[in-house]
């Protein structure tokens, strides 16, 4: 049982209600984190809002999922691992590679340094070193991807803490955070 109150259908207010019903139109649910963070409509829409804009960016759907996927598992929240291993099998990436992202590397070698890049913002709280930042820079990541890397970090940081405060159900199909050796 969650530990922050899910905003049903059935008890959303009016802003509530209307935020669910464009949520629906873009994914055809509303999964249970954002419900959580209805409980705050300005909350809700500072997410959405950050979401569409940092989706429009210059990083490809697989890259910022494979950034979800290990953000999600350094942080240990289930929840993220969970949505995020569908949502990445939506975007076209198989089992190995889910499993190379959780551990904070890639099958490919130019998304295997934002991989790393992105699992070291985590594991060292932005503390990266200069050879980090040098890796991703000679994969070919320019300023703006950096930029990039470093927002979907940030906005994945934000639902992993949700999801791991709320204990929030999970509502995608449960993947363990325990990796399979």
């Amino acid at each position: 049982m969650s530990r922050i109150s899910v905003v049903t259908n059935e008890a959303a207010n009016p802003e509530q209600a209307a935020l669910f019903k464009a949520i629906t139109g873009k994914i055809g649910m509303v999964p249970n984190f954002l419900r959580i963070l209805a409980n705050s409509p300005v909350a809700l829409e500072a997410f959405l809002g950050l979401h569409k804009i940092a989706n429009e960016g210059v990083l490809d759907r697989q890259t910022r999922e494979r950034i979800a996927l290990t953000v999600a598992q350094e942080n240990g929240c289930q929840y993220c691992v969970s949505a995020h291993t569908a949502i990445g099998r939506k975007a076209g990436l198989d089992h190995t590679e889910i499993t190379a992202n959780r551990t904070g590397t890639s099958l490919d070698a130019r998304a295997a340094a934002a991989v790393s890049f992105a699992h070291g913002i985590v594991a060292h709280k932005g503390q990266v070193s200069a050879s980090e930042l040098l890796a991703l820079r000679n994969a070919g990541y320019g300023d703006a991807e950096i930029v990039e890397i470093i927002t979907h970090v940030g906005m994945n940081v934000l639902t992993n803490l949700i999801g791991t405060i709320s204990q929030v159900e999970i509502d995608f199909p449960t993947v363990e955070l325990k990796l399979a050796t």
